[in-house]
C-alpha cells in the first residue's frame, strides 16, 4: 500500500455522533483556551478522523495553527490500521509539526487473523515504519479486553508480540494501547523484552501500575481523563510518576478534557490537561510544559 497519491486533507472516518451511552454527543468545537507559557508536544493524535457539527473536520493544517497559537507545537500522528498508518506517514511528510505512529490496533488484530491477512498487514506496517525517518513510532499496538472478547485474545497477543519485536529491530518507539489488560501488558513486555523506548498511551492504571511501568523504563501519557472527577485515581497514579517520565496527550477527537468533555477533541485543547497535571504535581505549568518537551525528545528519539 503506497503513499502515493494520498489526500491527507480529506479524513479516513468519522467518529459516531451518538456516545457509548447511547445519547447525542454535543458536536460543537470547542473555544481556544488560554496559551500555555512554554511549548508542548501532543503524543498522540489521530488526525484523520472527522468530529464536528455536520461531519466538520479540522484538516491537518487548521490543526496544526489551532495548536501552535496556544503553545502546542508538535503532534505524534497515530495511524491504527492500514488505511490510517499511509495517512499518518504522508502527513508527516507534509507537515514538519508531525512525526508518524503506524501499527495494527489490537482490536483489528483478531478480524484481520479471522481473515488470513495478519501476517501481510504486519509486513505492511513494517515497509510503512521504514518508509521515511518521520516515523519515529510504532502503535497504537497492545492489548484491549475492553473491545474484544477471550476468543481474540490470542491474536492481539500475536499481534503485540510482532510490534515489541519490530519496534526493537527497527529502533522505533513502542506506543501501547492498554485497556482492561494490565498484567498482560507488563507479562508480555517482559517475555518479549523491552524496547528501548516504549510510551504508555493514554495512562490508565493505578499507582501500583504506574510504578511497575516506570520500572520497565516507560514514559507514562496522560490524556483529558485525568480531568475527569471520577478519576482520582489516575490523579494519583500521575502523583507517583516521576517528572522525566511524564507525557500529555489528547487521543483526538476522543477524551475531551473538562470542561469539554463530549465535545470533539483536538491538540488545541492540551493547556487544559497540562494545567491539571501541574495542579496535581504541585509544580507550574511552566515547569510541566518544559519537562513535558524535554520528555518529548528523548521519547520520540529526538525533536522534530
Amino acid at each position: 500500500m503506497s503513499t502515493e497519491g494520498v489526500e491527507v486533507d480529506r479524513p479516513t472516518r468519522e467518529r459516531a455522533a451518538i456516545g457509548e451511552d447511547g445519547r447525542s454527543r454535543d458536536r460543537s468545537r470547542p473555544a481556544l483556551p488560554d496559551p500555555l507559557p512554554i511549548s508542548v508536544v501532543d503524543a498522540h493524535c489521530h488526525l484523520d478522523i472527522a468530529d464536528g457539527e455536520d461531519g466538520n473536520w479540522l484538516s491537518p493544517a487548521q490543526a496544526i495553527k489551532l495548536a501552535s497559537s496556544v503553545g502546542v507545537t508538535r503532534i505524534v500522528q497515530v495511524g491504527c490500521d492500514l488505511p490510517g498508518a499511509v495517512w499518518a506517514v504522508e502527513a508527516a511528510e507534509q507537515h514538519r509539526n508531525l512525526i508518524a505512529g503506524v501499527a495494527l490496533h489490537p482490536n483489528e488484530a483478531p478480524k484481520l487473523k479471522a481473515a488470513g491477512e495478519l501476517d501481510n498487514a504486519l509486513a505492511e506496517i513494517e515497509r510503512l515504519a521504514g518508509s521515511t525517518d518521520k516515523v519515529r513510532v510504532i502503535g497504537e499496538t497492545g492489548l484491549d479486553y475492553f473491545r474484544t472478547g477471550e476468543d481474540g485474545r490470542a491474536a492481539q497477543h500475536e499481534s503485540f508480540a510482532a510490534h515489541i519485536e519490530m519496534a526493537k529491530r527497527l529502533d522505533k518507539t513502542l506506543m501501547i494501547h492498554d485497556r482492561d489488560a494490565h498484567d498482560d501488558i507488563l507479562a508480555i513486555l517482559d517475555r518479549e523484552g523491552v524496547p528501548d523506548r516504549v510510551v504508555m498511551h493514554c495512562f490508565s492504571g493505578d499507582t501500583e501500575f504506574a510504578r511497575e511501568c516506570v520500572n520497565r523504563g516507560a514514559f507514562l501519557s496522560f490524556a483529558g481523563v485525568v480531568t475527569f472527577k471520577n478519576a482520582q485515581s489516575l490523579r494519583n497514579a500521575l502523583a507517583v510518576t516521576p517528572l522525566d517520565r511524564v507525557l500529555v496527550e489528547t487521543d483526538a477527537p476522543y477524551l475531551t478534557p473538562s470542561p469539554h468533555r463530549g465535545q470533539p477533541n483536538a491538540s488545541y485543547l492540551i493547556p487544559h490537561t497540562v494545567r491539571k497535571m501541574a495542579g496535581v504535581l504541585n509544580i507550574s505549568v511552566a515547569e510541566l510544559g518544559q519537562a513535558i518537551s524535554d520528555n518529548a525528545d528523548r521519547a520520540f528519539g529526538g525533536s522534530w
